[in-house]
């Protein structure tokens, strides 16, 4: 009895819990009519519900071009995500500028737009540490330890990652903030979050630390207490913050009226919920010349990153 009692309250779990984690595509799921929005997720409950409100106010504007509703698709990785994309299971997704040129590199995904979210459409990445701690410039961090956040970050990972190898400054990677790397290498330990990013160098339990300059002007991020005893090391030229991608191959009168309809929406009270949820966006913008430019900076840097460290 016990044993019928436990496998009914798992059955009811995962009943319960389907709609809101997308399952693996099948060969029929490739239907012309079915817009899939695709995320790199380690919460795919809590982006779901960002995701859909959008999804939803898109399907409905683009019924005539033969759109008539839509689909969200979880990925564990770039990896697999890139395989989704290859494989025309995924038309549209959301990322980082930093992932984005990683699935166009694996997969021949586009940039379709750049997402402007909480106002902000580009940011830098700022590299810092503690003002007594003796470091002043990059160099100084040789045999040094430095925070990161994960490698799914473009401005807390791959682009300080990749200002320190163009400095010289070959990387390694440590097995905890009390581990050191040797004296001609800078190691660096993944934090998780910016939070943590800024309290393990305030408390000296790494030497510096890289964050965003939002992140870096957040006092939810970046205490004040913090802030006023660090010293900046080094800034990265401005990129993207984020960006919408789109398949190799997506049929062109699709592509082109997701492009209009994502930079409508700013203007479209009936969006403005939905474009809330949706990581805080406030509007999409076209790719412009210096965007493109700065696309292919985050490009090289994730070449150089991953031939170097990865």
């Amino acid at each position: 009895m016990l044993r019928i009692w436990l496998v009914g309250v798992l059955l009811g779990f995962v009943l319960s819990a389907a709609p809101l984690y997308a399952a693996p595509p099948s060969p029929g799921d490739d239907d012309p009519h079915v817009l899939v929005l695709g995320r790199i997720s380690d919460d795919p409950k809590s982006h779901y519900a960002q995701l859909k409100p959008l999804l939803d106010y898109v399907v409905a504007h683009m019924a005539d071009v033969g759109i008539t509703s839509g689909r969200i698709l979880m990925a564990r990785d770039a990896r697999q995500m890139s395989s989704y994309l290859r494989r025309s299971r995924v038309d549209w997704v959301t990322e980082t500028s930093g992932t984005g040129m990683e699935l166009q590199r694996r997969s021949g995904a586009q940039p379709l737009l750049l997402t402007e979210r909480g106002g902000a459409s580009i940011y830098h990445s700022i590299l810092f540490t503690r003002a007594d701690s003796g470091i002043t410039s990059l160099v100084d961090l040789r045999g040094k330890s430095v925070a990161l956040q994960g490698v799914g970050s473009t401005s807390a990972y791959l682009m300080p990652a990749s200002t320190l190898l163009g400095a010289g400054l070959p990387m390694e990677i440590l097995l905890s903030p009390q581990d050191r790397p040797d004296k001609t290498s800078v190691g660096y330990v993944f934090a998780r979050s910016e939070l943590n990013i800024a309290a393990w160098v305030d408390k000296g339990m790494v030497d510096a630390g890289a964050l965003s300059n939002l992140d870096w002007a957040d006092p939810r991020r970046m205490p004040e207490a913090f802030r006023k005893n660090m010293r900046v090391l080094a800034q990265t030229g401005d990129y993207p913050r984020a960006l919408e991608m789109v398949r190799p191959g997506l049929d062109s009168a699709v592509r082109d009226r997701l492009r209009q309809v994502l930079l409508d929406a700013a203007q479209d009270p009936q969006a403005a919920t939905a474009m809330k949820r949706f990581f805080g966006t406030t509007r999409f913008l076209r790719l412009d010349a210096p965007a493109l430019q700065a696309l292919e900076r985050v490009r090289e840097a994730s070449a150089r990153v991953r031939e170097q460290i990865e």
